[in-house]
């Protein structure tokens, strides 16, 4: 059995889960929740850079971060699944499963600035800075949308982000993108495992 260390409210194990079932592979793997604050968690053994998802193979072997986890589980379905074997498509799939990912981090910087740091050492700069990489990729991604599909991990990605996005700060990404808010609407009717991972806090 292979082992998930991810939380509920992860936008990157929330890929993992996702492409899994799309994969069918899902019964293959228990998940098991990580604290990645919590200097106790064999997290940071398992993963020297304590952080999520991490997906601990029957080798004892950990592999680390969610796109390597992805492909590998792409193999193990056989290959060729949600991730293209070769040639353009496939780096054109990567590429836009890292604009998701890269919009999920952003986000996700956003939200640690004002958990982590206290109050007086915020910084608005850093902030506006994540902000902006999460508008200009909701733009690239927009400009690029026939090209995201729930059946690879482009999609996949992006759906991911986006509702990231809606947990974290309260949908605001949808005014004004009504195309990208439809094209997730659809991405939730096709992918049921979407509902079933929705993250919560």
């Amino acid at each position: 059995m292979l082992i998930l260390r991810s939380s509920q409210a992860s936008p990157f194990g929330r890929k993992v889960k996702i492409a899994a079932t799309v994969l069918e592979v899902s019964q293959r793997i228990e998940i098991v929740v990580a604290d990645t604050n919590d200097p106790s968690d064999p997290l940071r053994k398992q993963n020297p850079l304590g952080k999520i998802p991490a997906l601990i193979l029957e080798s004892g072997e950990t592999l680390y971060d969610s796109a390597v986890i992805v492909e590998y589980l792409d193999w193990l379905a056989g290959g060729g699944k949600i991730i293209p074997p070769s040639g353009l498509h496939r780096f054109g799939v990567l590429t836009r499963q890292a604009l998701g990912d890269g919009i999920a981090e952003a986000a996700l910087l956003q939200v640690y600035e004002g958990r982590i740091r206290e109050p007086e050492h915020r910084s608005q700069k850093w902030l506006d800075l994540q902000a902006g990489k999460v508008a200009r990729g909701l733009a690239a991604a927009l400009a690029d949308l026939d090209r995201f599909t729930p059946v690879d991990i482009g999609g996949i990605a992006l759906a991911c982000a986006l509702g990231y996005l809606d947990l974290r700060f309260a949908g605001a990404w949808r005014a004004g993108r009504p195309k990208l808010v439809a094209w997730l609407d659809h991405f939730e009717q096709v992918t049921p495992s979407f509902e079933k991972t929705r993250m919560s806090s």
